[in-house]
């Protein structure tokens, strides 16, 4: 098996280079966004400790994937037609582990700390998780290993998803050309995804192709007449970076201590989607979607979007 470098290690000076070259736009105001210096910080913070944690844990990370591999279909061969076909199914199946991620509290105990930022900008991006794989969620991608792809293969695949995703954290880049939006992911889509408008939430789950979120019915497009409002529901209000990562692991231990000697109710706090509540006052973002359109078919026919 070939060794594979890091992309994202290859690309962190790239990384550097850009972030500054957009600071510098968009404070000069050649360019749209909105930088706050210790938003900024907190969010290369998170980066750095996020490259650290999967360092130390990218053995376990394999270890895990590996335990799989003797029981493969078939092996498939390192070519360059393996590896777009790879790179297809790896972002597949990252629309599914993305879409977990929102869709169920203890994998959402992690994610949330991407989007615990209030701004946008190539900075957001660095906002990353330090639970490397304690949450279980990297054995998605244990079916590709079944199929015959080797794990290194896989986390190649992988490191260059992360990679194109870095570019849609931005707003500096407007529409791009329709052609290009109708199947890739791009900054207008991934605004949408990053917003807490009612409109917005938990929408445009892709990494690479927007396909999936078209194909899926979870596709919202981006409005001039609903800017974007990024963060969470419930605002951290932190630069932190120790709260940034581990506010929501607090928050769920919190809800389930308050539910006593109860581990079914701990279950299914950590099952059901953010939001839910085991008695019935669930705040999820179907229920805040609902909440929105009940109030919009209200207004006055002239005042509605």
């Amino acid at each position: 098996m070939p060794e594979f470098a890091s992309p994202t290690t290859i690309a962190a000076p790239a990384f550097v280079l850009a972030v500054i070259w957009e600071w510098w736009a968009v404070k000069s105001g050649r360019a749209g966004g909105r930088y706050e210096t210790k938003d900024a910080l907190a969010s290369m913070s998170m980066g750095i400790g996020n490259l650290v944690v999967n360092t130390i844990t990218g053995a376990i990370a394999l270890w895990m994937m590996m335990l799989a591999w003797p029981y493969r279909i078939v092996e498939i061969p390192v070519t360059w037609w393996s590896f777009l076909i790879l790179f297809v199914a790896y972002d597949f199946v990252y629309y599914w582990k993305h879409r977990l991620a929102h869709r169920m509290r203890w994998f959402w105990m992690e994610h949330v700390t991407h989007h615990s930022s209030t701004h946008y900008n190539l900075t957001t991006a660095l906002r990353q998780p330090w639970f490397g794989p304690f949450t279980g969620l990297i054995l998605l991608g244990l079916p590709l290993v079944l199929i015959g792809f080797h794990p290194l293969f896989i986390f190649f695949a992988g490191g260059l998803n992360l990679l194109y995703q870095f570019w849609i954290h931005t707003e500096a880049i407007g529409k791009m050309p329709r052609w290009f939006e109708a199947v890739m992911n791009a900054p207008s889509h991934h605004r949408v995804h990053h917003a807490t408008n009612p409109r917005y939430l938990d929408a445009n789950y892709a990494g690479v192709f927007i396909v999936w979120d078209k194909m899926f019915g979870s596709f919202v497009e981006e409005r001039e007449d609903d800017r974007p409002n990024y963060g969470i529901v419930k605002p951290l209000g932190s630069y932190n970076p120790v709260r940034i990562a581990f506010h929501e692991l607090g928050g769920l231990f919190s809800d389930c201590r308050r539910d006593g000697l109860r581990p079914d109710r701990w279950v299914r706090r950590a099952f059901n989607p953010p939001g839910w509540s085991p008695d019935g006052h669930h705040n999820r973002s179907e229920d805040i979607r609902a909440a929105w359109a009940e109030a919009q078919q209200a207004r006055p026919q002239t005042q509605k979007d």
